[in-house]
Parts: structure tokens; C-alpha cells; sequence
């Protein structure tokens, strides 16, 4: 009894103790007045927290993984494409020294991304694959060499993200340069464009082509000054996205060209057509006639169009007249390549630039080439893919190993895994060691995965495993030795790229 009446007579000591602590800190913090100032700062740091928005920057986003999966099949395919015709690559580096860039542009130099100095070096972003290429080739004194480059580049542009404009996107190069005869790497180039373009399957194209000395030629058979060639280029190279009327208006009030030379010009701009049938109806109209280097570039772009005709591919090229590509480095042909059936501009353009690489050392190397606008493919693939409901496969999984017992020893599975990942097969497996069989069956087949392997008791007392193929849906028991054999031969049978019908 006594000890009990202690005890309690403590806990309540203890718990006044408790109460008096309390209120010497409650009393203690009422004093000052400036006690309430860190819980304002409190409450300032929690509605920052509020206000902050999560978002990628303007012209950016994230890929998600059914999108990078189709991105991947597009990259690969391109760069399929580039080995098949015997690319090297190379990389740069995502920003040069400003002076490198400045100047190549033209109108387009304003969308440049400068960098903030960092120890003495004025730097930009790179805009293109081009000039990089250019600088790299002038640098280590190559004389020729067929490379690609599969990288992002950087514009200030107005992004419109469902067209497939952005602030940061991937470009494809391809790119000869070298000392060749006349129009046969150009042809080359052409040919390759068209040959990815059929190879992604994004519908029917064409390539817009024209040369830049026959522009010029023009030019000045319509009467513009020489000083102005480069800015009414510019002006013309709208006309995809301007009417005639809004690119007129530009010439005449903005860059000072006289209004008659302008309607000269506009004869000119309009025309275009089969390689085959333009050239006849320049040539028998006399449009060019009388100006030699018009005339030249004319007897040039024939020798090209016999090129593309012998491999098969001049019925996918117009000769317009109106293609001007805005771009400086420009000096022979030029080309672009346009979906008939979207609204998305130009998916892959290019042409010669014999001068560019001599402006960074005392060797001209003439090169021409192309670049792929994937953003834009991957944007039309991927409305495609949504419109006819195509469950895209997100990873490469060949085979899934399923364990039908509970009870069995998740080591079962581990062996036969390791056993396919050493084969070079790839391979997954549910990450429980007691897995129910059907949740199992439900992942490989979300995953769309092409073969199973089972694995029961009855499996593991006969030294053996059930293979089933998804595309078939048969199953059979096999020993445990002919298991990567067996599994081989089922993924020789599939069409890799008709798995994702699979599980429709």
C-alpha cells in the first residue's frame, strides 16, 4: 500500500513537473514579440512551396515510354539507313564558341541560344548538325569522309509542340564531303532521303528541289542588286507559309526592291513540276536564255536528274522553282522533302555547301547534304499509332519466366533466367518470390511479350520446362537442356516487328 501510494504521488509529481515545463515555455515564448516572425517565415516558405509548378521548360518536353519506343524504332531505322550507304559517325560537342556559328544563318541567326560567359569563352548553343560538321572537318584537316550524326540542336524559335517544333529537338545528319565528280554524291543524298522516308512509312512525300545558282541567275535576270540577293532569298523561302501577295509586300516595303522587279520574280516562283517537264518548259519558253551561268546550272541539274532517274527515284522529286532555304552556307543544289497529307512543313531538307568548310582554314572541302526533322516524323507516327489504337511494345523482352507453384523455390527461376540471359535472350521475371501464377500470365502478356516459360512441379521433377508461343499459343515440354535451343527457334519463327498485333 505504501509503495503504491509513492508511486502514484510520483506520476503525479512528475506530470506537475511535466504541466510546469510547459507553461515556463509557454510563457517564455509569449514574451518577445518577435517570437512570431520565424513562423511567418514559415508560412512564406509553405506558399512558395505552393506557387512552384512543375513543368519542362517552353519547346521542351519528356518522352514517355510508349513514346520512346516508337522514337527508338525511328532512330534506328535512320540510322540503318546511314550504314547501309557507309556512314561513319562522329559527335560534337552541344555548344561551340559563338564566333563558329556566327554568320551562317542568315535572318535565322536571331534564334541562336548565346550562353553567359564561363572563364573567357563566348559560347552558343549549336543550332545545327552543319556547322558543326564543317568547323570538326576544317579541325582535323580531313580532304572527304561519309558521316552521320544523330544529335540535339538548340533554336529560340515560337515552338508549336503538336507540329513538331520545338525549342530543343533531334536532328539526323548525313553528310559527303570531298572532292567528287559532278552531282554524284548530290544524287546520292537525294536517293538516301527518299529511302528513309519509305523505310518510316509516314505517307506519301516530295522532294522540292532547285538550285541556288539558278536563283540567283534569276535574280538578276529579274533585275535585283546583286547586295540583295541574300535578303529577297530569305523573303522567297516563305513563300511555304506566306502567300505571294505577303511575301511581295516584304520585298517591296521592308527590303526596298522595286515593285516591278518583284512581279518578275513572282513569273518565276510559281513554277514547278516533273523534273523532266520543267526543264523542257524553261528551256522551250527561253526563260533563262541569254544568261550563261543560268544556262550551266540548267545542263548541271540535267546530269542530276539522269542520276536519280537511273535509281529509280526522280518520279518523287519536283523541280520549284519557288525552294530558296534561307541558310547562308548554301551554294549548289537544295532540297526538301514535304508529307502530302500533313500540315507539319518541311521533314527533311538539304543541299551543297562548297564554301563552308574553307571559312575555318585555308582548304575548301565542297560537301553536301541532309537533314532529317525527326521531331516532326515522330509526332506524325505517333498520331497514327493513336488513331488506330496500336498498343505500342514498350521494351524488348523476348521471353517471361513464369513459376506455376507457389511453394517452389524462387532459385528455379533464377537458374533457368540466368541460364537465358547467358544465351543473349532477354529476359523478365516477376519480383516476388512466391508469385501468383495468374498475375504472372497478366505481365508477360501486357508486356507483350512473344514466348513464356513455365515452370511447375511436375516440371521440376522431370528435369523440364513448358515453352508456350504467344503468337501461336501453343505449349510444349521440352528438357531442360533444349531450352535456349527451343526458345531460339520460336523467335527465328516471329516477326519481330508484328509482335504488338499479337495482343490486340
Amino acid at each position: 500500500m505504501s509503495t503504491s501510494t509513492t508511486d502514484n504521488k510520483s506520476v503525479e509529481d512528475t506530470t506537475q513537473q511535466l504541466e510546469g515545463l510547459t507553461t515556463t515555455t509557454t510563457t517564455a515564448t509569449a514574451k518577445p514579440a518577435a517570437a512570431a516572425v520565424p513562423e511567418k517565415k514559415h508560412k512564406e516558405k509553405k506558399e512558395s512551396k505552393k506557387k512552384f509548378v512543375l513543368k519542362t521548360p517552353k519547346g521542351t518536353q519528356d518522352y514517355t515510354p510508349p513514346q520512346m519506343a516508337i522514337r527508338e524504332e525511328l532512330f534506328n531505322n535512320i540510322k540503318s539507313c546511314f550504314k547501309k550507304h557507309g556512314a561513319v559517325t562522329i559527335e560534337t560537342p552541344v555548344f561551340e564558341l559563338k564566333d563558329t556559328l556566327t554568320g551562317k544563318y542568315g535572318e535565322d541567326s536571331k534564334l541562336i541560344y548565346d550562353l553567359q560567359d564561363q572563364g573567357g569563352e563566348i559560347c552558343s548553343l549549336r543550332y545545327d548538325l552543319t556547322v558543326p560538321f564543317a568547323r570538326y572537318v576544317a579541325m582535323h584537316g580531313i580532304r572527304s569522309i561519309k558521316r552521320y550524326h544523330i544529335a540535339r540542336v538548340y533554336r529560340r524559335d515560337n515552338p508549336v509542340m503538336t507540329k513538331g517544333r520545338f525549342r530543343e529537338f533531334y536532328q539526323c545528319d548525313f553528310d559527303i564531303a570531298g572532292e567528287y565528280d559532278l552531282m554524284v554524291p548530290d544524287a546520292e543524298c537525294v536517293m538516301l532521303m527518299c529511302e528513309i522516308l519509305e523505310s518510316v512509312k509516314v505517307g506519301n512525300f516530295v522532294i522540292k528541289l532547285n538550285h541556288r545558282k539558278l536563283l540567283d541567275a534569276i535574280f538578276a535576270i529579274c533585275g535585283v542588286p546583286a547586295d540583295k540577293f541574300r535578303t529577297i532569298c530569305s523573303a522567297v523561302d516563305k513563300l511555304d507559309k506566306m502567300s505571294w501577295e505577303l511575301v511581295r509586300k516584304e520585298m517591296v516595303e521592308e527590303k526596298g526592291l522595286d515593285g516591278e522587279v518583284a512581279d518578275r520574280i513572282e513569273k518565276f516562283v510559281k513554277l514547278n513540276g516533273h523534273p523532266r517537264t520543267l526543264m523542257a518548259q524553261i528551256r522551250a519558253e527561253k526563260l533563262c536564255d541569254g544568261h550563261k551561268d543560268a544556262i550551266a546550272t540548267l545542263d548541271q541539274l540535267d546530269v542530276l536528274f539522269t542520276y536519280l532517274e537511273a535509281m529509280g527515284c526522280l518520279d518523287r522529286v519536283s523541280f520549284d522553282l519557288s525552294l530558296a532555304r534561307g541558310l547562308d552556307y548554301y551554294t549548289g543544289i537544295i532540297y526538301e522533302a514535304i508529307i502530302t497529307e500533313s500540315d507539319r512543313g518541311s521533314v527533311a531538307a538539304g543541299g551543297r555547301y562548297d564554301g563552308l568548310v574553307g571559312m575555318y582554314g585555308n582548304t575548301e572541302v565542297p560537301s553536301v547534304g541532309f537533314s532529317i526533322g525527326v521531331e516532326r516524323l515522330f509526332s506524325i507516327l505517333e498520331e497514327e499509332a493513336a488513331k488506330k489504337k496500336i498498343k505500342i511494345r514498350q521494351n524488348q523482352t523476348e521471353v517471361y519466366v513464369c513459376q506455376m507453384d507457389r511453394d517452389i523455390n524462387i532459385t528455379e527461376r533464377l537458374k533457368i533466367i540466368a541460364e537465358l540471359w547467358k544465351a543473349g535472350i532477354n529476359t523478365e521475371y516477376m519480383y516476388r518470390a512466391t508469385p501468383q501464377p495468374k498475375k504472372q500470365i497478366e505481365a508477360a502478356s501486357d508486356a507483350q511479350v512473344p514466348v513464356m516459360v513455365l515452370i511447375g512441379k511436375t516440371e521440376l521433377e522431370t528435369n523440364s520446362v513448358a515453352v508456350k508461343n504467344m503468337a501461336t499459343k501453343q505449349q510444349e515440354v521440352v528438357e531442360r537442356s533444349q531450352l535456349v535451343a527451343k526458345v531460339q527457334e520460336i523467335l527465328k519463327s516471329i516477326d519481330q516487328s508484328q509482335i504488338s498485333n499479337l495482343f490486340k
